[in-house]
C-alpha cells in the first residue's frame, strides 16, 4: 500500500508504569490530522513514537483496539506507520462538535501492553453556508417603528470554528440593514433591522438578497432573497412574562409528556389580541422533531424519543404573533435539561484471552484483557465487575476502563481440565443494569504425577521345566497426566540372586508391562527369588 507522505503537528507524552507479568503504558500520544485525507494517507510513525522496534510488531500481534463502530485508522506492520484506512468526514464523525478526537488504544503482546493514544481530526472548509430555502417572505406593517427587528432563518454550515458562519451581508438598499446576534455555543443569527420608515403607497415590497459568508480559506457563501410586503395598519404585540425560561425532563420521558405552558398577553382586542404560538425561525430541525407547540395554548410537550447521550440539553426559540393584520412577533427561549437514566447496560469487551493457562502456573498470571463501557453519564455510568463464584480466578480493576482476569489459587488440571468463568458487571444506576461474559479457560498439562502400581506387590507362580520366552506375569501402572506425560515405560531394577543378576531370569515388555521367562527354571535348584 502507498502513504502520502504529510506531516502535521504532533505532541505527545508518555508515563510508564510496569505490572509483572505484563506492562501497560498510560498516557498519551496525540496526532492531529484534517478530515477527507485519502485512504492510505500517513498519520504518523507510532512505531517511532511508542520506541518499538518495527521488526516484532507482526510478532508480537501489534494491532489497534477499534470500538464498535467503523475502524478510521490501521498500522502497517512492517514499517510502523498509522495510516488511513477509511473516509474520515468530521462532520459526520463528531457533527458540531468544536474538537473532533478518536480515542484509541493499541494492544501488544509477550509482554502484553496497551497503549492510549489521540487522534484530533481537523476540520477543513469543505461546506458552504445554506440557507434552508433560496427565498424567505416577510409582511412588515408600514406602521411598524424604525428600528424594528425581524429574526431571519439562519444559514447552516456543518463545518466549524472559523469554517462555520461568520457574518451575514445585506445588498445595498434605503430600508433595512443586517444585524448579526451571536447565539448560545455557536453560530450568529441574521437579524432584518427597519433602519426608514416604511410607506405602502410609495412602494409595497422590497426585494432584498442576503449573503453568508464563512472564515474559511478560501472563503465560500451562500445566498437567499429576501421578499418584504408592506402592509397597511394592530398597534400591540404579545408580550411573554419572561425572555427566558428552563425546566427539565428525564430521557425515556413519555410522548405527550407536558414540558411547559407559556402565556404570552396583548393589549388588544378581538382578532388582534388573540395570540397563536409557534416555533420561531431559530428553532432546529432536531427541537421541532423533539417537541411539538399547541399554537392555541401554548403548551409545549414531548413528540420524540429524549436521548440524554445525544443531547443532554435542548434550545426551543417560541414565537408569539396575535391574529391581527401586520402582527409583530414576541420571542422567547425555553431551555430543556435533560436527566440521564440508567437504561444502557455496560458492554463488555473482550481484547485478549491467554489460553490454554499451565496447570503450574503462579497465583496472579494473566489470563484474560477485557474492557468495558457504559453509555450513561454519573452514576449510571459507573460500573463494577466481579466474577461469579466457584472458580480459582480473580478480577484486577487498576486499568482505567479495563479489566485483568488473574489466577487467584494454584491450578490441578487432573481435578479440574478447564473453566467456564462468568463475568458479571453491573453499573450503578437505580435500578441497576448489568451485563454477562462467559470466557472458557482450558488448563494445560504438566508432568506433576509419577505412574503408580495396582498393587504395592505382586507374588507369581511358575511351573518348572517352562519354556525359555513364556509369559509368567504381568504388571499395570497408571498415570493421571495425558499425552506424553502419561506414556509408560516398563523396566526391572538390576538386582542379583544367587550370583546372577535378575535379568539373567526374566525381561519384562516396555511397553506392556508382560514378564518373560530368561530360562528353564528347576524347583529343586531354586524355589523363589524377588525383583
Amino acid at each position: 500500500m502507498g502513504y502520502f507522505k504529510i506531516c502535521w503537528p504532533l505532541k505527545w507524552s508518555l508515563f510508564y508504569y510496569v505490572l509483572s507479568p505484563w506492562v501497560l503504558v498510560s498516557g498519551q500520544i496525540r496526532y492531529s490530522m484534517p478530515e477527507e485525507l485519502q485512504m492510505g494517507a500517513f498519520v504518523g510513525n507510532i512505531a517511532d513514537d511508542l520506541d518499538l522496534d518495527v521488526k516484532e510488531l507482526a510478532a508480537r500481534s501489534f494491532r489497534i483496539v477499534s470500538s464498535p463502530r467503523k475502524q478510521y485508522l490501521d498500522v502497517n506492520l512492517d514499517n510502523g506507520i498509522l495510516y488511513v484506512k477509511g473516509e474520515i468526514d468530521r462532520e459526520q464523525l463528531c457533527g458540531s462538535n468544536p474538537v473532533c478526537t478518536l480515542f484509541l488504544e493499541a494492544v501488544i503482546e509477550n509482554p502484553l501492553t496497551v497503549y492510549h493514544f489521540q487522534v484530533e481530526i481537523l476540520d477543513v472548509n469543505d461546506n458552504a453556508p445554506r440557507f434552508p430555502h433560496t427565498q424567505f417572505r416577510l409582511e412588515i406593517s408600514e406602521v411598524v417603528a424604525q428600528g424594528s427587528r425581524f429574526a431571519l432563518e439562519s444559514a447552516q454550515d456543518p463545518d466549524v470554528g472559523s469554517n462555520s458562519v461568520q457574518t451575514y451581508q445585506l445588498d445595498d438598499n434605503e430600508y433595512f440593514n443586517i444585524d448579526i446576534q451571536s447565539r448560545r455555543g455557536d453560530g450568529k443569527l441574521p437579524v432584518l433591522v427597519l433602519q426608514r420608515q416604511l410607506d405602502r403607497e410609495k412602494q409595497t415590497s422590497h426585494k432584498l438578497v442576503l449573503i453568508a459568508k464563512d472564515g474559511g480559506i478560501p472563503q465560500k457563501s451562500g445566498t437567499a432573497q429576501i421578499i418584504v410586503i408592506v402592509q397597511d395598519a394592530n398597534d400591540n404585540a404579545p408580550v411573554f412574562q419572561q425572555s427566558e425560561y428552563r425546566t427539565s425532563l428525564r430521557e425515556n420521558t413519555p410522548r405527550g409528556t407536558l414540558v411547559i405552558k407559556l402565556n404570552a398577553t396583548d393589549l388588544d382586542d378581538g382578532a388582534n389580541g388573540e395570540i397563536v404560538y409557534s416555533f420561531s425561525s431559530y428553532a432546529s430541525s432536531g427541537v421541532r422533531e423533539m417537541f411539538s407547540v399547541d399554537s392555541r395554548s401554548g403548551e409545549i410537550r414531548v413528540k420524540g424519543n429524549l436521548d440524554a447521550e445525544e443531547n443532554h440539553v435542548f434550545e426551543i426559540n417560541v414565537q408569539a404573533m396575535d391574529r391581527g393584520p401586520y402582527a409583530t412577533p414576541a420571542y422567547c427561549e425555553v431551555l430543556v435539561d435533560v436527566v440521564d437514566t440508567n437504561d444502557n447496560a455496560p458492554e463488555v469487551t473482550l481484547t485478549s484471552v491467554f489460553s490454554p493457562v499451565s496447570e503450574d502456573a503462579l497465583p496472579g498470571t494473566v489470563v484474560a484483557l477485557f474492557n468495558v463501557d457504559d453509555k450513561d453519564s454519573g452514576d449510571n455510568g459507573q460500573v463494577h465487575c466481579h466474577i461469579l463464584s466457584g472458580s480459582p480466578f480473580k478480577l484486577d480493576s487498576s486499568l482505567t476502563n479495563y479489566y485483568r482476569l488473574l489466577t487467584e489459587l494454584r491450578l490441578d488440571r487432573e481435578n479440574v481440565s478447564k473453566y467456564d468463568v462468568t463475568i458479571v458487571c453491573t453499573d450503578r444506576g437505580n435500578p441497576p443494569l448489568a451485563s454477562k461474559k462467559s470466557i472458557r479457560v482450558e488448563i494445560s498439562d504438566v508432568n506433576d504425577n509419577a505412574p503408580r502400581f495396582a498393587h504395592p506387590s505382586y507374588t507369581a507362580y511358575v511351573t518348572e521345566n517352562n519354556a525359555i520366552g513364556s509369559s509368567i506375569f504381568s504388571v499395570t501402572a497408571f498415570d493421571p497426566d495425558v499425552n506424553q506425560n502419561s506414556q509408560l515405560t516398563y523396566s526391572i531394577l538390576e538386582t542379583w540372586d544367587k550370583d546372577l543378576p535378575v535379568s539373567a531370569y526374566v525381561l519384562i515388555n516396555s511397553e506392556t508391562g508382560v514378564v518373560y521367562a530368561q530360562k528353564t527354571f528347576d524347583y529343586e535348584q531354586m524355589k523363589s527369588f524377588q525383583l
